[in-house]
Formats: C-alpha cells, structure tokens, sequence
C-alpha cells in the first residue's frame, strides 16, 4: 500500500525535512528535536542523504528515529557513485529495517565531479530500476522543480523529465524551494497539462537568517527571490555583508532578529498562498530547529491540517 500517495489524495499531508548531523553532539540532540516535531503529528519526516552514501549510516540511524518516535521516514537517496547491485543492496538494507519510502534523485555533482561516477546519471533511470527491481515495496518521491533544474536546458524539458519520472512508476512530487508564486502557479499548470497527475508536496524553506536565504538561492538552486523577501533582506542588511564572521555593523543583532522575525512572517504567508493552491502537501525543511519550526506552525494555523 502506497501510504503517503494514498493520505495525499485524500487531504493536504503535512511533513518535515531533516539532515544527519555531522557531530556525535547534533546526534544526540536530535531524538529530542523529533519527539519535539512529532508533537505535530507529522505524516512523515524525510532525511538527507550525502552524495554517494557518504553518510548513509547516520542517515539510516535518523530513520530508526524517526521509526521510534511513531512517524514514517522518507530516506533520501542519490544516483551519485552507486552501482546497480549498490542501490539493490542499500534499498534492501532499508527495506529489512521498515524503511519502505524514498525521495530518488540525481543528487548535487560533489564539487569537480562532471558525472554521477555511478551506473545511472539521472533520477529516471533510478526510479525505473528501484520500480523494476523492487516493485511495490517501496513508495517513491521524485524531485520538482517550479523554476526548472538548474542543469536542464530549458523548463519545458525539464516538465518533461517529470513526465517520465511518473511513467517510469514514481508515486509523488516534492518541490524544491520556490518564492516566487505566480511563477509556482504556472508550473502547476503546466504539469497537470502535461498529464502528470502525482500528488504536490510543496517544500518550504523558513526564512530565518539573512546569509543561509541567500546561500540556499544561489548557491545551488538559482532560485528567484521575490521583491517582498529581498527587500526584508535589504531593510535588515548586515554591513558589509551578512556573510562577513566579523561585521563592523552595531546594529547586527538588532537587524539579525528583526529579518528572522519579517522571516517569519513571509514564510507563514508563503504557506497560506501554497496551500490556496491546492497543493497535496506541505514539507518543511526544519533544518533542525524544532523551536523556530514550531512558532511557525503554531503562528499560521498549520495544526488544523495535521
């Protein structure tokens, strides 16, 4: 049984994102941090994976967290350095633990790399092999993107890769970041004219600190910045750059907990607008933060969907 296809279609899933911590200090920490989420009743949580299974240990030590909190975990996984007989045995080391859904993607290129380094370059072959190999014991989420991927040639063709990550037997979509609404609105349009069908699973990005927003932006995902969140970004800057460790600006702390605070705000309006469009989901990318996470979704109303 598809589970997460299945609450989708019936009523807006609510989720969260978290990431293996690289301390054995975070480590500890973080069963605390999801029996604070979990409070939320969650559909699910989803955890990062590292390009080529660079911690996928930790990564499969969330999920058994994840497991005893009572909620259902999503482990990421990537085309990056893996083999065809890798992935078979990974998946079924999941599979053997109770972990039976997965977000299938390319994954970022390590620095340098030109290629996967693996057997499969894209996320369609790997949703094809998992389908094939695996049938319906697991459950697979593929990656959208609103804007269009950074390395694919044009929008269109990049709607059309999703296309085919549907008929290649994938279950649902998760977004990556997107600000920019009316351009969202488009894309939704546009796949559902394209007859990809998969429930949306909207990932939201809190605003909450000036260098991290534009970081995430830029630095992977090209992503648009609205004129509402670049001017909260201009209103509150940090002098000379908010990514200086020293800045000669009096007034960081001021201006640093009044952009998390107009942060907030636009993250909650974000989330009104994603959900006046229909959409089957709301995932959150908690970052690790339970407390910040939680005053936003006390904050907007969220709980009346959970």
């Amino acid at each position: 049984m598809k589970q997460l296809t299945a609450i989708m279609k019936e009523r807006t899933a609510f989720s969260f994102e978290l990431f293996p911590p690289k301390t054995d200090k975070g480590m500890e920490n973080l069963p605390g941090t999801i029996e604070h989420l979990c409070e939320f009743k969650p559909d699910y949580i989803s955890v990062t994976y590292g390009a080529g299974g660079t911690n996928v240990g930790k990564n499969m030590d969330v999920c058994g967290m994840i497991q005893k909190a009572g909620t259902t975990p999503v482990t990421h996984f990537t085309c990056i350095g893996n083999t065809r007989e890798g992935i078979k045995e990974q998946l079924q080391d999941y599979l053997d633990h109770g972990v039976n859904n997965m977000l299938a993607l390319r994954g970022d290129l390590p620095f340098g790399w030109t290629g996967t380094g693996g057997d499969f370059a894209y996320a369609t072959d790997l949703v094809a092999f998992v389908r094939k190999e695996f049938g319906d014991k697991i459950e697979i989420a593929v990656a959208g993107s609103p804007e269009g991927h950074i390395s694919c040639r044009s929008l269109e063709a990049d709607i059309a890769v999703l296309k085919q990550k549907q008929d290649n037997g994938a279950d649902y979509i998760m977004t990556q970041l997107c600000w920019d609404m009316e351009q969202f609105k488009r894309w939704l349009d546009a796949i559902r004219k394209a007859g990809i069908t998969m429930p949306v699973d909207v990932g939201i990005m809190p605003i909450l600190d000036m260098a991290a927003t534009i970081n995430m932006a830029l630095s992977r995902n090209a992503c648009v910045m609205d004129r509402k969140l670049c001017e909260i970004i201009s209103k509150n800057w940090i002098f000379p750059n908010p990514f200086d460790k020293e800045p000669f600006d009096a007034a960081v702390d001021e201006k640093k907990a009044a952009f998390k605070e107009a942060g907030i705000e636009y993250t909650i309006k974000q989330m009104d607008e994603y959900r006046a469009c229909g959409v089957d989901g709301i995932h959150m990318y908690a970052l690790n933060k339970w407390k910040d996470v939680s005053e936003i979704i006390n904050r907007s109303g969220l709980r009346t969907i959970v």
